[in-house]
């Protein structure tokens, strides 16, 4: 039986680790006020790096404080809109519209596509 050369290892590491990374599953709730200019902005946003970024490995779930006040209550959302990513761990907040692509993708730990 031949043996795994240590380049041939990493290489497989490597492979499983970026699998892995496409593997993860995203709950993203986003949390807003209304139909509000900055509310609109920040769903069209995310759904358009979910869209671009998340294909098929996501679930987002828009709540409209006024709507549905206790949600926004038990998330301690004091300010909107809130993107609140539940998973993949750690918890991550995000204030306002999204519009700032590499800061959103970074607190994701999404990489750009290249």
């Amino acid at each position: 039986m031949a043996k795994k050369s240590d380049s041939s290892s990493k290489t497989d590491a490597f492979e499983k680790a970026l699998k892995d990374d496409q593997a993860k599953r995203y709950v993203l709730r986003l949390y807003v006020t209304g139909s509000t200019s900055r509310s609109v902005r920040a769903i069209r946003n995310l759904r358009k790096i979910c869209e671009e970024h998340l294909q098929g490995r996501y679930e987002l779930e828009v709540i409209d404080i006024y709507q549905q006040p206790e949600l926004a209550q038990d998330a301690d959302i004091m300010v909107t809109p809130t993107l609140v990513k539940k998973l993949p761990l750690p918890l991550r907040k995000f204030i306002g519209d999204l519009s700032d692509l590499d800061q959103v993708l970074k607190g994701m730990d999404i990489r750009p596509k290249s």
